[in-house]
């Protein structure tokens, strides 16, 4: 007797993600990813992930030519702002949301930003790495690398909330 069996397929829907198959699951997904969108138009939710992803937009464009520091700037690629995108889509609700830059290695990077020994910066590379580095307090710091695949790291969750936590 053969039994013929195939994997579950990884469906993505834009901020939901599901391995499930059939008509059920279809909806479902369909279903969180309508609701989400209704939260993302939100006033209170909404705006912010909204006006931080038009400045990642902003900041891609103006740099995405060489040099555009005047000092010889590796340019923003094409695939380093779908990287920062994706990261920015994948922050949850609620959040808060981080000031976007460019560094002169063509990486974007994220911060967020409560005082100067409170903050967290993530630098985003074209080819998915997030490269961290915070400061917790007079003595506390922890950065490393974290691979995104298309949903934001746990522990840049956890270091979001310490930096910005009173």
């Amino acid at each position: 007797m053969i039994i013929e069996m195939t994997a579950p397929t990884f469906i993505w829907y834009g901020g939901v993600s599901t391995r499930a198959t059939g008509d059920a699951a279809h909806h479902i997904a369909g279903a969180i990813q309508e609701r989400r969108r209704h939260f993302e138009n939100s006033v209170s939710f909404g705006l912010p992930k909204n006006d931080v992803l038009n400045e990642l937009f902003e900041i891609a464009e103006e740099c995405k030519a060489s040099n555009w520091d005047g000092y010889g700037a590796t340019p923003v690629t094409e695939d380093t702002y779908r990287v920062a995108y994706r990261l920015l889509e994948a922050l949850p609700l609620g959040m808060p949301v981080p000031t976007v830059g460019a560094e002169p290695d063509g990486h974007l990077t994220l911060e967020w930003y409560r005082s100067p020994r409170r903050t967290l910066s993530v630098s985003i590379s074209p080819d998915g790495d997030l490269h961290y580095a915070a400061l917790l307090g007079p003595s506390d710091k922890d950065y490393g690398t974290k691979p995104f695949f298309d949903e934001f790291p746990k522990t840049i969750l956890d270091l979001i909330r310490r930096v910005m936590s009173t």
